[in-house]
């Protein structure tokens, strides 16, 4: 097939014929070995040592949600990778942060995206986010195979529900099982640390300031007592994915508004370093 499109400079007749407007459909018919899921691991004793991702939190607030994720990799014991990309934009009103084996991770990611786009352009239309949310699901139900040898990929999903004019939050399984989360989310091996300080500092009123705010809280609180969290590293300037998602679209903040925000959270830890205490009713 490559070799005759190089020699004709015409595409394929599998681009030219009209089909699903699903990516991972057209790419099963004509090309199943691409697909991650349909890929035969060599046989191998115990558990596989790959770099994996750890924490993912997601805040909703009322213009819309806020995600967020460490940039530590861990493989075993050691750090494998400091400055990870953990968050990634899907489309324009939704974004992916992933947690467990890095390298399946990201590229499950990229052919989320190539799904969405390839949706668009054929159905000329965006999917519903309940839609994106589900075909995400998919995905993660067709690398079962690989989760049960111990590559496992379990994301978060974020966006802003146009149609509904909110922030929304989706949270999966291994097995592709889907959850919508109300107000906030976590994933990942510091997620129980993350959600309690999430739990405790939540209000429905946050503003998109106070939202950031929370989620480099919940992440310094993560990295507290999980070892495979990464917390802010001022001497590397290596600070959170933070990324807002509103009515705007995806926004990911800069690396000098990241490098604030953890700064006021680290100089508010100097005098209280157990973080902000819950709000008295």
């Amino acid at each position: 097939m490559e070799a005759n499109t190089r020699s004709t400079g015409r595409l394929p007749a599998a681009f030219l014929t009209p089909g699903s407007s699903s990516f991972m459909d057209f790419l099963g018919e004509h090309q199943p070995e691409m697909l991650p899921g349909n890929r035969q691991l060599p046989p191998v004793q115990g558990v596989i040592e790959a770099p994996h991702g750890t924490t993912i939190v997601a805040v909703t607030f009322p213009g819309g949600v806020v995600l967020a994720g460490d940039r530590r990799a861990t493989m075993g014991n050691m750090i494998a990778q400091r400055d990870i990309e953990k968050v990634f934009p899907a489309d324009e009103y939704s974004a992916v942060g992933i947690a467990g084996t890095a390298g399946l991770a990201v590229e499950m990611v990229k052919l989320f995206q190539l799904e969405l786009e390839h949706f668009e352009k054929v159905e000329g239309a965006q999917l519903s986010l309940e839609g994106k949310a589900n075909r995400l699901s998919t995905m993660i139900r067709s690398n079962l195979g690989m989760a049960m040898q111990g590559l496992a990929v379990v994301p978060l999903f974020a966006g802003y529900d146009v149609d509904r004019g909110r922030g929304r939050i989706f949270s999966y399984d291994v097995t592709g099982g889907r959850s919508e989360e109300r107000h906030f989310a976590t994933t990942g091996s510091g997620s129980v640390f993350a959600r309690g300080a999430m739990k405790k500092l939540f209000r429905d009123d946050l503003t998109e300031e106070q939202a950031t705010t929370l989620v480099v809280q919940a992440l310094y609180d993560a990295a507290d007592d999980d070892s495979a969290t990464g917390g802010p590293d001022v001497a590397r300037r290596i600070y959170p994915i933070i990324t807002v998602i509103t009515e705007d679209g995806f926004r990911r903040l800069g690396e000098d508004e990241a490098a604030d925000l953890a700064g006021s959270v680290l100089q508010a830890r100097l005098e209280q370093p157990d973080g902000p205490r819950a709000a008295l009713l």
